[in-house]
């Protein structure tokens, strides 16, 4: 088997990696960006709480 020829694909091999190439960084994004996300929720969040925590009257 010839490499040239399987990664060429008949001419359309430029359209058909950049195909997989690009759902493959949509996967990637598709796992990253909601774990990232709940990272920052999380992080506002104990920060809200912290904050009114402490001004509560007999917080101190």
């Amino acid at each position: 088997m010839n490499w040239t020829q399987f990664f060429a694909m008949g001419g359309y091999g430029f359209y058909v990696w950049s195909s997989y190439g690009l759902a493959a960084v949509i996967l990637i994004l598709n796992l990253y960006l909601p774990l990232h996300r709940r990272k920052t929720v999380r992080r506002l969040l104990r920060e809200f709480v912290r904050l009114k925590r402490s001004s509560q009257p007999g917080s101190e």
